[in-house]
């Protein structure tokens, strides 16, 4: 007879930066959030500046891979998937804007609350709706800590969005074919 025995790996653990002036009762409601679709533990690390030589005077805004290699630089473990938030605009090169951005080598990834506050098509902007946005954003880049690209599937969380419109139809959940691929790491007991 053959005994099988489960096998138990330890979780990983997201850790929320805030940068810059960030309100912090966004970053502990997203917390909280987090913990609900993850099912594993967040921490909140004390507020860091935003580093001076990400931000381009040009564009006026804030270039995420200078900010994502500060990032890396506070991770104690590799459990750990770091997930800074700001309140500034982001870009890279080949993009107007991000709403955020992952370094899937470092398990690091930053999130702007910048564009996700903005009205779309006179829509009342509430509260609640900011959040909304802001739990689905999060939860795409830490889809790309987990190693999932983007999902064709418009409902999907790892659906690539332009627009506060698209983010706003989509799910804040993976579709189950996203699930599958990241079940391993984020179902384990």
């Amino acid at each position: 007879m053959t005994v099988h025995k489960r096998v138990y790996r330890k979780r990983f653990k997201i850790v929320l930066v805030p940068l810059g002036e960030v309100d912090y009762g966004v970053v502990n409601r997203l917390a909280t959030n987090l913990v609900s679709i993850f099912n594993t533990g967040v921490d909140i690390l004390q507020g860091m500046k935003i580093p001076k030589e990400a931000y381009n005077r040009t564009r006026g805004q804030y270039y995420s891979t200078v900010i994502l290699n500060k990032l890396e630089l506070l991770r104690s473990s590799s459990r750990e998937k770091i997930l800074g938030v700001l309140d500034e605009d982001l870009y890279i090169p080949s993009a107007g804007f991000v709403y955020g951005d992952a370094d899937y080598d470092g398990k690091v990834a930053v999130l702007s609350l910048h564009r996700l506050k903005q009205q779309s098509l006179d829509m009342f902007d509430d509260e609640k709706l900011f959040l909304f946005r802001t739990v689905k954003e999060a939860v795409h880049q830490l889809g790309h800590l987990l190693g999932l690209k983007h999902c064709p599937n418009p409902r999907c969380v790892m659906h690539f969005t332009n627009s506060l419109l698209e983010t706003d139809g989509k799910s804040e959940k993976l579709c189950d074919n996203c699930k599958r691929k990241v079940e391993p790491q984020i179902l384990i007991e």
